[in-house]
């Protein structure tokens, strides 16, 4: 099995807060041993990061990365099944274009993992999963399918299908849908385990892992309202959730807190470009960053292109926020938030061999990226 060593790197692991000098051993897809000095072969492959930061790869919790393809126009528009409210038969796996030029652009900004979701035209939008951004096909690249299932609160489920003439049309309309459809999927599930069904729905049998707590549902949430009714959803129904976006989060920073569930912030770096986004601010990001709670920070590719994903934690500097905060939001942070943690996020004995050589300090401006490796195979060099 290949053997390298990434040697004389200033090593930002993720599991200490301070820049180590340390060696990384990595075997076939797996970081095997970071240690002062690792065990060599004859054959061992030396990288040497002389000056050089290195770190674990980074992870943008929330993309539509492959099913929005960028370069060909309405063609690449896969991510949003707008011909009812709710789809939770859909799966984001079957809408990815592995040759989306955007992974590229992630393996050269040293984003490793991303989650792909649906997108936000629907209550319900279906399945989501997290992929490595290197891969022939999907199938080559997942890293968990299904991880969670997406939902949408706001003006964007309101919009596309009131235009219609359609429930919903208000902010009620979207609540009593999502409370609607997971009746329904509580409905089928008692139904089920008693064998009165004969014949499967797909959509029930995808909200079924929700309703026993074994999937998170992903709400999408701008508004300080739209995110306590999310909230309010969640413990009705006694589902786990995360808040994606939560742009006003600092307008309901209490109750946020209180509520134990995590959440992405973003994309920060944004126009304001609706009137949801009237009050995004740095706000949130620096209120659960002097909370000391987890928080990831998103792109929401193609929104912001994933490859700012950094440069959003970089900007975030300015606002206070202490650096190696940032650089958990992207990494450890972002890999608890998926249930991945066991995986990747920090550069540990027994991880996925996923690590960012970059030119200087990665959250600087001026910094690039040397070389990203994923799964133990250098995937970009400059």
């Amino acid at each position: 099995m290949k053997q390298t060593i990434i040697t004389n790197g200033k090593v930002w692991s993720g599991v200490k807060t301070e820049v180590e000098s340390v060696e990384i051993l990595i075997e076939g897809h797996q970081i095997i041993d970071v240690a002062k000095k690792v065990n060599r072969r004859e054959d061992s492959i030396i990288i040497d990061a002389n000056g050089s930061w290195v770190t674990p790869g980074i992870i943008d919790v929330h993309t539509h990365l492959g099913v929005y393809a960028q370069d060909v126009g309405k063609a690449g528009h896969d991510f949003n099944e707008i011909t009812k409210p709710c789809t939770p038969e859909v799966r984001a796996i079957d809408g990815i274009d592995p040759s989306d030029s955007g992974f590229f652009d992630a393996r050269k900004a040293g984003v490793t993992t991303v989650q792909v979701l649906p997108g936000s035209a629907n209550v319900i939008g279906g399945e989501t999963c997290v992929i490595k951004t290197t891969g022939r096909s999907v199938d080559e690249m997942i890293v968990k399918a299904p991880s969670a299932m997406k939902a949408a609160l706001g003006e964007n489920p309101k919009s596309v299908h009131g235009a219609k003439g359609k429930m919903p049309v208000t902010r009620m309309g979207v609540a009593a849908v999502l409370r609607q459809e997971l009746m329904h999927a509580q409905d089928y599930g008692d139904r089920k385990a008693k064998g009165e069904v004969s014949m499967r729905d797909l959509g029930m049998e995808q909200l079924l892992p929700v309703l026993k707590g074994e999937l998170p549902m992903r709400i999408h949430a701008h508004r300080a309202d739209d995110i306590l009714t999310a909230i309010r959803i969640a413990k009705e129904f006694s589902i786990e959730i995360t808040i994606e976006h939560v742009t006003e989060g600092h307008l309901v920073e209490k109750e946020l807190l209180e509520s134990d569930f995590r959440f992405t912030i973003g994309p920060t770096f944004s126009a304001r470009s609706k009137q949801e986004l009237a009050n995004k601010s740095w706000d949130t990001v620096k209120g659960f960053a002097n909370a000391g709670v987890p928080f990831t920070i998103t792109t929401d590719h193609p929104v912001i292109p994933i490859e700012h994903l950094v440069t959003t934690a970089g900007y975030a500097r300015k606002h206070g926020i202490d650096e190696h905060t940032l650089l958990k939001a992207i990494t450890v942070y972002a890999a608890e938030h998926l249930h991945l943690e066991h995986r990747v996020g920090s550069i540990e004995s027994g991880k996925d061999a996923d690590v960012v050589i970059w030119s200087g300090h990665p959250l600087a401006i001026d910094t690039v990226v040397e070389q990203t490796i994923i799964n133990g195979e250098a995937v970009y060099t400059r």
